[in-house]
């Protein structure tokens, strides 16, 4: 197990999760199906201790393990960018797009826009159905800006726990 100088820290200065958790969520992050046996193997737990540990990561929130797809290879065509700006208080804008299946992530910013979304979509008349008919719709949204994706050219989630 690497040894870490300094262990990523919340917002109040405390240390969220251990460094042997952060061991394991980058044994996850290289493969995701990797065995528990072999992650306990590389970071000196047991498997059972390291099924403890993913368990518990996964109900606090820290992680989730997920398939990614390439969105064009399993029919959705149109992706993009949303720049939102909200007149009044941003969460229940931001709650009601978090709940839409077609919005991957909602980040709440500081800028030109109150909210950014990231959607993916079957084609363009299922994105302009989406902008114009439901975000458009929900109270407190005063203006969109959509940034249709031409082409991605890179997206990791390999980032490791830094």
């Amino acid at each position: 197990m690497a040894s870490r100088s300094a262990e990523p820290r919340n917002g109040n200065g405390t240390s969220p999760i251990d460094a042997v958790s952060l061991a394991i969520i980058e044994q996850l992050q290289q493969d995701g199906r990797r065995p528990y046996a072999a992650i306990g193997k590389a970071v000196g737990l047991s498997e059972a201790a390291v099924r403890q540990r993913v368990q518990k990561l996964q109900d606090q929130g820290v992680m989730q393990i997920v398939a990614v797809t390439d969105p064009l290879t399993v029919g959705f065509r149109r992706q993009a960018m949303v720049g939102i700006t909200v007149e009044g208080d941003l969460d229940p804008v931001a709650d009601a797009l978090a709940t839409m299946n077609e919005v991957d992530y909602v980040v709440m910013t500081a800028g030109s826009f109150d909210l950014m979304v990231e959607v993916v979509c079957e084609d363009d008349d299922h994105l302009l159905e989406l902008i114009n008919k439901r975000i458009r719709a929900l109270p407190g949204v005063r203006a969109t800006e959509s940034f249709v994706y031409l082409k991605l050219k890179k997206q990791t989630y390999q980032w490791g726990t830094r």
